[in-house]
């Protein structure tokens, strides 16, 4: 009796799953994906035209601008927000006094919303009325234009998100680390290794699995970069200052064109599956290795 209603439980208790699996991510994508395949526009009707919006992506200079924008936050942060809050958590492991409120200060901005975060860097960065370009009134250094000009605002962008998600990453460092074994740590003491030897010989090889959790975490929260562009710079001056997402938000609810809007998130989706995958390939090697 118990072999004959089991397989009726498993399937009572998988088919939600695979209802609610299907509403909230196989849906939206065929959906998304039918979209990029027509000229949708507004709420006139929508036409079948292959792959043209996609030919028609490598042609739109806005949208390979958007692409080397995003990139570029992405190199700043895994080069600078990586190392800084591995060495934030080695930090919060010793025994410094207020360690608890520094880490309580050091991952506020993560809990804030990032429309909020951008919104107190506009008052910081703002060409004119911005804090950062008064402080520098005084040495004699002119205006600034942060978050105003082609070439600045990409990296602005990219300090602001450092600056956010530096918390975040910084507490799953501090929680790898509390999980490496003490026995293991004091061996290599006693063996005589010095703590930069322990960090580069132990430390770091125990986490590399936590510091790979924490640049998939990374790549996939750059490729969704939306409010602080949308606060900071609005995209602009003249899209100089879009990421892939922002630039999606403009072309399918601003410009209308609903077809090329699905067309970017298509492939924001693809490349967020293949970093994904790319991940799970490395770390299962590793885990083999």
């Amino acid at each position: 009796m118990v072999w004959v209603s089991s397989p009726w439980k498993i399937a009572l208790m998988v088919f939600p799953a695979f209802i609610l699996f299907t509403a909230f991510f196989i849906y939206p994508v065929v959906y998304a994906g039918g979209y990029s395949l027509t000229d949708a526009a507004g709420f006139s009707g929508a036409e079948f035209v292959g792959l043209d919006n996609y030919l028609a992506l490598a042609e739109d200079s806005f949208f390979r601008r958007s692409v080397t924008n995003t990139l570029l936050i992405l190199v700043l942060s895994v080069t600078f927000l990586v190392p800084a809050s591995f060495g934030l958590a080695l930090l919060m492991q010793q025994r410094v006094r207020a360690a608890g409120a520094l880490r309580a200060l050091l991952f506020g901005p993560a809990i804030v919303a990032p429309i909020l975060v951008g919104l107190v860097w506009v008052f910081i960065l703002d060409p004119r009325v911005g804090l950062l370009n008064h402080l520098l009134e005084p040495l004699g250094v002119p205006p600034v234009q942060w978050i105003g000009s082609d070439s600045l605002a990409p990296y602005s962008i990219a300090v602001v998100f450092i600056w956010a998600s530096v918390g975040f990453a910084m507490t799953i460092f501090y929680a790898g680390l509390r999980l490496l074994p003490a026995e293991v740590m004091e061996a290599s003491s006693l063996d005589g290794a010095s703590g930069w030897q322990q960090l580069r010989y132990v430390t770091i090889p125990m986490m590399r699995e936590t510091i790979g959790i924490v640049s998939l975490l990374l790549i996939t929260n750059v490729f969704k970069i939306f409010e602080l562009v949308y606060m900071l710079t609005g995209g602009g001056p003249v899209h100089s200052s879009e990421t892939l997402v922002s630039y999606m938000y403009f072309v399918t609810f601003t410009d209308q064109r609903y077809g090329s809007g699905m067309t970017i998130a298509m492939v924001v989706f693809v490349i967020g599956a293949l970093t994904s995958l790319a991940y799970l390939a490395l770390s299962r090697r590793g885990r083999l290795a």
